[in-house]
């Protein structure tokens, strides 16, 4: 018999989705076109939420994630170049703030992490190859038209085969936004390029033969970015040649090894819908963003998170279908603040760039140029040196960085001056935890909508939000809040302590109908979350299983019950079943 469940693609999304699907029961038929995981670099950047999801799978597999990461105190610089064999312009410290990095602490059981797509991949492919509800299959090329014809003989097929993915194509569904950018890049190993101690996260370039973004990856490996204009320049149509020829150039006598080379389009677009009947889009199959903020593995595994306990509640036959569309509803808004803060953090490195005479702006627009017509009709091999020089008398106004240049102590000091203001591009934690869905799952509150900063998360128990971390006294033993979650059905959290109403909420739910998939009743047993949960000792906080908080009350039981039954009654009972009795609450 065929797994309910067809996967294409085992990214980070696809990966996860068949994860957490296997985690509550169902099986998964996974199709990866791959042999083994792309050891060039894609993301780097893994959220503390992402950890936090996977560890909704297994503690242990989070913890092996996160172990992957360097130490926190050797990735914390950002730093600018005219000339890597220099001295920084200027840098920012992520860990300059102690007081912050406390407070960060104190909100996740995990930290930000750094981890290349590279280092990751391996980990997350040995997880669903031990997963027995997982049927792994390596190397396989799908036919797109197929699989929108019969979802590989699945009930549903999730399409998480990247961003140019041919089942979201096959399927007919579009993606709207624009091209920022060509890039390529280099995967390379240098052990003299920066000493141990003094190696920063990022660095951004600026020299007269190349402009960039230099990320260090572990074990003295690298990869270094850069623009181009057209498919026929040598960085896309040669790559390996180019790079060979122009590393020496930006690396000065450092030593260096060339591992591999890649390109692709940096863009910022949306699919025109996530869903389609039995066919869902998730992680770059659905949406794709710039780099320029770490948001793009990360988003994929929030799709994965949010979609499974659907999928599981609808192929039980809990729940309507019509229960997935929520899945769109609530993702869409989330990725666009994703997309738009990608995109501002792009377009905000102008603000050093236009010190310059470089910016991202004039590449977008040039870009966009190239790829129009009457330019695009130009053939490649009279369109590539065009695009070649028009780069290079971009990168030349670089010189004005050279320390014998005139006025270049004042170029770099101005650069210097605008580095801090950057930050909102390297430091997210408010969206990383602070995106809230909204949709019919999610009740409507009466209190002002909290702030939604990118920089700074401020825990909240307002209805869509990420239920706060905490650690929480439960049945004697001290447990994580989203450990401490039902995953198949609503947590009630409520106050048990010896001013708290809690018994009462676990005794009144305990005796209700509510639609499936039923209520479990967490009673904390002190108070030392009571303002951190926003409901008083008397109240309570409804926590769908992926940790989203549904609904909320400060009332005691007896005379908050109704809400909840109504809430429930009301905006879930359109997908669950709700029992008789219960309608009439």
């Amino acid at each position: 018999m065929s797994a309910p469940v067809a996967v294409v693609g085992a990214g980070p999304a696809g990966a996860t989705a068949a994860l957490l699907l296997a985690r509550r029961g169902i099986a998964t038929t996974v199709h990866e076109r791959r042999e083994s995981p792309l050891f060039h670099p894609a993301a780097h950047v893994i959220n503390a939420r992402s950890l936090e999801i996977w560890t909704s799978y297994s503690p242990e597999l989070a913890t092996s994630i996160a172990a992957l990461s360097p130490p926190h105190e050797t990735v914390n610089l950002i730093s600018w170049y005219g000339d890597l064999d220099d001295r920084a312009i200027g840098s920012i410290d992520l860990l300059s703030d102690p007081e912050r990095k406390a407070v960060v602490e104190s909100q996740s059981p995990f930290m930000v992490s750094h981890i290349g797509q590279h280092i990751l991949m391996p980990t997350l492919w040995q997880a669903l190859e031990a997963e027995p509800l997982v049927d792994f299959r390596r190397g396989v090329d799908v036919d797109p038209s197929r699989a929108i014809r019969d979802q590989l003989g699945a009930r549903y097929l999730l399409a998480c085969d990247g961003a140019n993915s041919a089942i979201r194509d096959a399927a007919g569904i579009t993606m709207t936004g624009p091209v920022l950018a060509n890039m390529g890049s280099a995967f390379f190993t240098s052990k003299t390029l920066f000493p141990d101690d003094a190696r920063p996260l990022l660095s951004w370039i600026y020299t007269p033969e190349l402009c960039g973004v230099l990320i260090a990856h572990a074990d003295h490996r690298y990869i270094l970015m850069t623009a181009y204009l057209h498919p026929a320049q040598e960085i896309a149509s040669d790559s390996r040649r180019f790079w060979l020829r122009t590393l020496p150039t930006v690396l000065g006598e450092k030593d260096f090894e060339l591992e591999s080379t890649g390109t692709w389009v940096m863009t910022s677009q949306l699919a025109d819908r996530f869903r389609d009947d039995r066919l869902l889009l998730l992680g770059d199959a659905a949406h794709r963003f710039p780099h320029t903020g770490g948001f793009g593995l990360n988003s994929g595994v929030q799709d994965a998170h949010n979609l499974a306990w659907k999928l599981d509640a609808v192929l039980s036959g809990a729940a309507s279908p019509a229960l997935l569309d929520t899945y769109d509803t609530e993702r869409r808004p989330a990725v666009e603040k994703f997309a738009d803060q990608s995109v501002a953090n792009h377009f905000k490195l102008d603000e050093i760039g236009k010190r310059v005479g470089i910016t991202n702006a004039m590449l977008a627009k040039a870009t966009r140029a190239m790829a129009r017509r009457p330019l695009s009709w130009v053939p490649g091999a009279v369109a590539a040196p065009i695009a070649t020089a028009a780069t290079r008398g971009q990168t030349k106004r670089s010189q004005r960085l050279n320390r014998d240049a005139p006025g270049s102590t004042k170029l770099r000091a101005d650069i210097a001056e605008a580095i801090p203001d950057q930050v909102e591009h390297f430091v997210s934690t408010g969206l990383q935890f602070g995106y809230l869905y909204d949709s019919p799952l999610v009740a409507h509150d009466h209190a002002a909508k909290p702030s939604e900063d990118v920089v700074d998360y401020f825990p909240t128990t307002y209805p869509g939000a990420r239920l706060p971390h905490a650690m929480l006294s439960v049945d004697g033993r001290s447990v994580a809040a989203h450990d401490a979650l039902d995953p198949n059905r609503l947590s009630l959290f409520t106050f048990g302590g010896p001013s708290g109403s809690g018994g009462q909420w676990s005794a009144a739910v305990s005796g209700a109908s509510v639609p499936a998939p039923g209520v479990t009743a967490v009673e904390i047993s002190d108070d030392s979350a009571v303002d951190l949960y926003e409901v008083g000792t008397d109240g309570a906080v409804l926590v769908r299983p992926d940790g989203h908080v549904a609904w909320r009350t400060t009332e005691p039981a007896h005379t908050g019950l109704r809400g909840l039954l109504d809430f429930l009654a009301t905006q879930w009972g359109d997908y669950y079943e709700v029992p008789a009795h219960a309608r009439s609450v």
